[in-house]
């Protein structure tokens, strides 16, 4: 059992108000991870993105809809709910969140002392919003940050890609790995995965993302 560490998988949610890219896959791989993280002993920690209903305590400007009610992650609607399949089960931490982060205002960081956790593995959705933030306040706090990468995604892959390299370039303490190379490390065996040593390692011009991304994903896996 790995004392030091949890999973925190992040609004793996039902809200259906807009479209994930290759999103059955990172389903698929969120269910492997989390078999794995129980047989390992990991304790799971899940985040749900949640608004209340009656608008009160939203950010400035997050969209209403015609009701005046939140027009994601409402309250009380089914879109809060962890999708089935990946469901929390006894002992699972849930914790409900009011902004990107699952740092903020939330019990984590006290639950994750309590704990002893110093490192944190990390999928969920989206990229380029909770997942990025709290990977960034994750590294404030002083964590260590095992992110897998393709079981997490956003609307576009432009935009899950930008955001992995933005933590790769800046987050010091992450560890990049793909889904089956971290079952790998889970079970002992040897693995592959990207961790940057430098600042700013996939530093790119606009019309070289394509290149950037190539080289990413090349770190992730073992070379023929």
């Amino acid at each position: 059992m790995r004392t030091n560490i949890a999973y925190l998988i992040i609004d793996m949610q039902q809200e259906d108000g807009f479209p994930l890219h290759n999103v059955e896959t990172v389903i698929d791989n969120s269910a492997a991870l989390i078999a794995a993280a129980r047989a390992a002993g990991i304790p799971l920690i899940y985040t749900r993105h949640v608004n209340n209903a009656d608008a009160s305590n939203l950010p400035p400007g997050e969209p209403l809809n015609s009701s005046g009610r939140p027009a994601s992650y409402c309250a009380g609607t089914r879109q809060v709910e962890i999708l089935p399949r990946l469901a929390p089960q006894a002992g699972d931490r849930l914790i409900d969140k009011p902004r990107y982060s699952a740092f903020h205002a939330t019990e984590l960081d006290a639950q994750l002392k309590q704990l002893g956790v110093d490192r944190l593995m990390v999928s969920g959705v989206l990229t380029d919003v909770c997942v990025l933030s709290t990977v960034l306040d994750a590294f404030a706090l002083g964590y260590r940050v095992d992110l897998i990468v393709d079981a997490c995604t956003s609307t576009t892959s432009a935009a899950h890609y930008s955001s992995l390299l933005i933590m790769a370039n800046w987050v010091y303490a992450i560890e990049l790995f793909s889904c089956q190379q971290y079952l790998r490390a889970l079970r002992g065996e040897a693995f592959c995965s990207c961790k940057p040593t430098v600042p700013d390692l996939f530093a790119h011009q606009t019309d070289m993302l394509a290149q950037a991304i190539a080289r990413l994903e090349a770190s992730l896996e073992p070379q023929e």
